[in-house]
């Protein structure tokens, strides 16, 4: 049986730069997001510098899932496009990103400041053009970065990071604060470019995967399936139903370990330790049944282009102990006043205020705004989850649809289990390598949306006509929620920052690519 839910056909659109801002308009007002914008360097082909502009829209009961890209050439001697942030927070910030990037500048943008770049980053060099060379000696530096100044009687900074005490990335956070209430958070990102878009070009679609499986480690599966779904949306060759659900459980079980973590360090920064010991206790039993199905307890490994091979399918009896497990953990948690207390009305984002910025995942499901690629960008045949009915916006809100996700992850793994009829390999010939994808008749892309554990990872992939990438755009849901967190922590406190971060738990190298 072919997947039911073959990639969905791009509309294709090469539009002037004077045109792309009524164009866009009336994409956002037909339902559509913007998913991504990615800059290209064409000179190796004669032609010049390209943006490239996803639309995407989703599936419902009036309309079909639509996409579309439009993609506009640019003057390589003088790049510009005219900014769209004035009509999508996120497009302002894939902007910024690509003018550090490639040098393309969004003309009018109402916050021109350096996103990506630097400041020992020499002037006018962009890492991601074809002639950049490896990094060169630093330069003359840009100056520090403009932090917003907020001043008045009693107002004080608190700078956190970028290194920290703990074992995490860096991330620099600056509190503008009376008392103990934040009156302003600034989180500045980026201090580790580390190239990853780069160092897909010139790769086979088979050598891209060890590449896509570390870009953020804890979403391993969501890259994975997303960049080898764009990679077969490119090359025209839809995968068997099998396939598509073997992917769905190693995804599902990504997000069974992730949120069980979460469940537990949210009350362990509210001083419940005991909760997360056995929080610690499951996720270590989850572990241990990504490596029994993979081979590896962050599930690498067992996703190719074309391909899905599973050394063993996940017992749904065992998850359904682990998940009644979990419930317990979490109705011990909220029947605790001080923990409940602590959750209740802290951080909140509110649906407004999560439509404005496009936040995904969790995150825009505990504010009222019903965004899930499961639903909005179907490719299985198992039944997506429930949509979320949580507007409260808050700590509380965040942990309650983490726990209602891991039975719904657990229940949809059952139904995924039944349908393979206990096969777990899918591939008898046995190829570690997976199927021999064709080579394109030309150049060709393709786009792929996964709902990964934190949200929509979508990848977008341009294959040249010897078959290898050319470019990979990859979007993290981190790179759309980030903005959301200091906007959740405005009239704050200090000592819930860290409460109100570990309950977005976004990702750096998701982020910082």
């Amino acid at each position: 049986m072919t997947d039911p839910h073959p990639p969905t056909p791009h509309d294709r659109e090469v539009v002037d730069a004077d045109a792309l801002p009524d164009r866009a308009a009336a994409l956002l007002a037909a339902g559509h997001r913007v998913a991504l914008v990615a800059g290209h360097d064409d000179r190796a082909t004669g032609a010049g510098l390209r943006a490239v502009y996803l639309f995407t829209r989703a599936a419902a009961v009036e309309a079909p899932e639509s996409r579309v890209e439009l993609h506009v050439r640019l003057d390589p001697e003088r790049p510009r496009v005219p900014s769209l942030a004035g009509l999508s927070f996120p497009a302002g910030r894939f902007e910024r990103e690509m003018r550090d990037l490639f040098g393309i500048v969004p003309v009018d943008h109402p916050l021109p400041r350096r996103l990506v770049r630097h400041f020992h980053w020499p002037r006018h060099w962009y890492p991601m053009l074809s002639d950049a060379g490896p990094p060169p000696r630093f330069g003359d530096v840009d100056g520090p970065y403009p932090f917003r100044t907020v001043e008045g009687p009693g107002v004080y900074e608190i700078p956190v990071g970028p290194v920290h005490a703990g074992l995490i990335e860096p991330g620099h956070f600056r509190f503008s604060v009376v008392g103990e209430t934040v009156l302003n958070l600034k989180a500045r990102l980026w201090f580790v470019h580390r190239g990853v878009e780069k160092l897909f070009q010139g790769r086979t679609p088979a050598e891209g995967v060890e590449l896509a499986e570390r870009i953020s480690g804890d979403t391993s599966v969501g890259h994975t399936v997303a960049y080898c779904r764009a990679v077969e949306d490119a090359l025209g060759t839809p995968v068997t139903a099998d396939v598509a659900r073997r992917r769905a459980v190693l995804l599902e079980l990504e997000r069974l370990y992730n949120h069980v973590t979460d469940i537990g360090a949210l009350c362990n920064d509210v001083a419940h330790g005991i909760r997360n010991a056995h929080a610690q206790r499951l996720r270590e039993r989850l572990l241990r049944i990504n490596d029994r199905v993979t081979g590896h307890r962050l599930l690498r490994g067992a996703i190719r282009p074309g391909a899905a091979v599973l050394r063993a399918l996940p017992d749904p009896v065992e998850l359904a102990g682990i998940a009644a497990d979990a419930a317990g953990i979490v109705a011990g948690a909220l029947g605790h006043s001080v923990v409940r207390d602590r959750f209740a009305g802290t951080g909140v984002l509110t649906a407004t205020q999560a439509g404005d910025i496009g936040v995904l995942g969790y995150v825009a499901r505990a504010s009222g705004v019903a965004c899930d690629a499961r639903h909005d960008h179907p490719w299985t045949v198992a039944p997506p989850p429930a949509h979320r009915d949580h507007t409260g916006g808050d700590v509380l809100a965040r942990f309650v649809v983490r726990a209602e996700e891991i039975a719904e992850s657990v229940g949809l793994i059952g139904t995924l289990v039944a349908d393979l009829d206990g096969d777990p390999a899918g591939d008898p010939a046995g190829d570690p390598t997976g199927p021999t994808m064709p080579t394109p008749a030309a150049q060709a892309s393709g786009v792929g949306i996964v709902e990964g554990w934190r949200g929509t990872v979508v990848h977008r992939v341009e294959l040249g006509a010897d078959g290898r990438v050319s470019r990979v755009k990859v979007v993290d849901p981190s790179f759309l929620n980030w903005p959301a967190l200091p906007v959740a922590m405005a009239d704050t406190i200090v000592p819930d920052f860290p409460l109100v971060n570990k309950s977005f738990n976004l990702s750096y190298a998701g982020n910082d690519l």
